[in-house]
């Protein structure tokens, strides 16, 4: 969407745009919650080593995953029109297909502390 977005606005070709996949900790983390091993830094601090060695000229991930504190020598200067905020489903075609008193799973530590995973 960033590239596309980026070629629209300056009419670019879409040989000016490489897209560099980068695989982050919290990619790379599945068999724990994220809270054990490190925060939202997992998701972001290895774009933000590339930016800094000069391996990317810019990053793009969701903002709910960067830090409120950023490194000094970086900014964030765009960001895309937010998109839908509302949560996925996934194996039911709704909440009210679910039995009462069904249980979902979150890796969301919010979302399991205030009761949310569990449909009454």
């Amino acid at each position: 969407m960033v590239a596309e977005a980026l070629r629209d606005a300056h009419g670019w070709g879409p040989e000016r745009i490489e897209i560099v996949p980068i695989t982050t900790t919290g990619d790379m983390v599945q068999d724990r919650p994220l809270s054990e091993v490190g925060g939202k830094g997992l998701w972001t601090k290895e774009l933000d080593r590339y930016l800094c060695q000069g391996l990317t000229d810019i990053s793009v991930h969701s903002m709910k995953d960067v830090e409120t504190i950023r490194p000094t020598e970086l900014v964030i200067g765009a960001m895309l029109p937010r998109a839908d905020v509302r949560d996925r489903l996934i194996g039911a075609d709704s909440f009210e297909a679910l039995p009462k008193w069904s249980r979902v799973g979150t890796s969301s530590p919010r979302r399991a502390s205030t009761g949310w995973a569990t449909l009454k």
